[in-house]
């Protein structure tokens, strides 16, 4: 069974040089309906324009993903990483005992189009931790890239969580297939152009959660891209 949450039915906030839309209930949205799934609690679908960003900030106990579609975005922290995560990048950064970070996007003429993605951690007081990895198109044409995973395996990013990460482009009227175990959920979310999940169409920003134990189907659609999310 699918539960749908369409894309103008979460919460937004245009901020000028932020266009941001919450999956979930985030800064000054909130939905008690809409607090998270399992260890899963932000999906944030953020356009940045140029020369605008996140000035140096906090986060403590929570894993970070960053998934750049479109444009590049600059990232430097206190524990010394200073990056520019381009499309088909995936960053991480677990924020444990604590980090300091800030965000731009460093062009002068294109926005940044990213998906942030918060899991809760599995203990807190981690040492904080850093991680930037690419995923080309070839790895996600057609197939799930698995993305996150707590152990890295498949050439994933380790995260101090019981969750897993998949990336896909379907082409159209390709379909790619995974099976959820009898105790773990999982949730989709489009990312851009469309996709059929398990036969219902979706476009971008949509989501969808799928009950424990059974078989989600991603097919492309429309230039679909999507995020699949196995989860406890």
């Amino acid at each position: 069974m699918l539960t749908i949450r369409h894309a103008e039915d979460r919460g937004h906030a245009n901020h000028g040089w932020l266009d941001t839309w919450h999956t979930f209930s985030f800064s000054s949205y909130y939905d008690p309906a809409h607090m998270g799934i399992s260890n899963l609690r932000v999906i944030n679908d953020d356009r940045i324009a140029p020369g605008g960003g996140f000035p140096t900030h906090g986060h403590e106990d929570m894993e970070i993903v960053t998934y750049v579609l479109d444009g590049a975005l600059e990232h430097k922290d206190s524990m010394g990483n200073g990056s520019v995560i381009k499309a088909g990048e995936v960053q991480y950064m677990a924020a444990g005992t604590g980090v300091r970070h800030s965000e731009y996007n460093p062009s002068a003429t294109e926005s940044v189009h990213l998906l942030q993605i918060w899991l809760l951690p599995n203990k807190r007081g981690a040492t904080p931790r850093y991680a930037q990895e690419t995923f080309p198109v070839a790895a996600k044409r057609n197939r799930l890239a698995l993305l996150v995973s707590p152990d890295g395996r498949d050439g994933s990013i380790e995260t101090h969580q019981d969750a897993l990460l998949y990336g896909t482009l379907p082409a159209d009227g390709t379909a790619v297939s995974h099976q959820l175990a009898a105790d773990r959920q999982g949730y989709v979310h489009v990312a851009r152009g469309r996709v059929r999940v398990n036969g219902v169409e979706l476009g971008a920003g949509d989501g969808a959660r799928i009950d424990t134990g059974e078989q989600v189907t991603i097919e492309g659609v429309d230039a679909g891209e999507a995020l699949l999310f196995d989860l406890p």
